[in-house]
């Protein structure tokens, strides 16, 4: 008879912690497994991963978790290998080979061509092997059971590219991109540009707005760590909040904001502020300003607060 599992005890987390996802593991199964680690009560990531894809995937928990979706308009570094010649149904090597056709030989020159092309502003038609929705189902649903839907192209940037050629048929992608670009697309318009068509064999996100892959823990390495250290590898909640404007509350006004009234001040407008605490200093949510006044937009609750600053009960590791 086997042995009843062990029932992991639940505890406050806040933070974020910078994972390398690694290949094959789809984000939420990433997610999971840190959240047990942890033994985290909440947690959310700032959006997906292939599960083909390595490399910077911020994970967020308890308090965290409420200003994630702000990461998502973040601008994101990846690199990635692309195989020329061959165009598979889902752009990637996982996909089914549609096609396959001959390399051109291609000059230092048409190379630069072609980087310079898609290089700045371009307009990509969204994969169907892809998370975004179209009815209420994702594309990569209709996918899976043979159906194409149409797409409308979508504008984004590409704000630096570098193209190298590692071998005849080897291509290797440099970029970074705004929000909503899908390196899988960019790759496979790369090859169609450059005659032969193209699908990728390794993609990695090496930075997503702050953060870089150097930052980044496995989970290996995470699972190594003793348990009372684990909690030390996660950055506090602000750094979700890189370019928010600081505004610093007294005890009396801090209350007052955290309960939802806006508060008025001498401040400049700003779409995008940070709200602290004057004494203990801690976020105590964000906001925007307009004509003076502070208006709350998110906000952590007095006992995420309390969680944060360690004034809570203690947990036992």
């Amino acid at each position: 008879m086997n042995a009843p599992r062990t029932r992991v005890q639940r505890r406050p987390v806040h933070g974020v912690l910078l994972l390398d996802k690694p290949l094959g593991l789809s984000s939420n199964d990433a997610l999971q497994k840190a959240k047990w680690l942890l033994r985290a009560e909440k947690a959310g990531h700032t959006g997906t991963l292939d599960p083909m894809a390595t490399g910077v995937l911020p994970l967020c928990f308890g308090g965290a978790t409420k200003f994630s979706q702000l990461h998502l308009d973040a601008d994101k570094s990846y690199e990635a290998v692309a195989r020329l010649g061959v165009r598979t149904a889902s752009g990637d090597s996982e996909g089914e080979v549609i096609e396959r056709r001959e390399v051109p030989a291609i000059s230092p020159a048409r190379l630069a061509e072609v980087q310079a092309r898609f290089t700045g502003e371009i307009e990509q038609v969204p994969p169907m092997h892809s998370a975004l929705k179209k009815d209420g189902k994702a594309l990569y649903e209709y996918a899976r059971a043979g159906v194409e839907v149409e797409r409308e192209a979508r504008r984004v940037r590409v704000f630096e590219l570098r193209l190298e050629l590692l071998e005849p048929a080897l291509l290797r992608i440099a970029a970074r991109v705004s929000k909503g670009t899908y390196i899988r697309t960019l790759g496979e318009d790369i090859g169609a540009a450059l005659g032969c068509g193209a699908s990728l064999v390794s993609l990695r996100r090496t930075a997503t707005g702050p953060f870089e892959v150097w930052q980044c823990l496995t989970l290996a390495e995470l699972e190594a760590l003793p348990a009372n250290e684990r909690l030390a590898r996660l950055l506090p909640v602000e750094s979700l909040l890189p370019g928010h404007v600081p505004v610093t509350l007294g005890t009396e006004d801090a209350a007052r904001f955290l309960s939802g009234l806006r508060r008025r001040g001498a401040w400049p407008d700003a779409s995008q502020v940070a709200v602290f605490g004057e004494a203990p200093r801690a976020l105590l949510g964000t906001a925007h300003i307009q004509a003076g006044e502070l208006i709350p937009s998110r906000l952590l609750s007095p006992i995420e607060i309390q969680q944060i600053l360690g004034v809570a009960e203690p947990e036992n590791v």
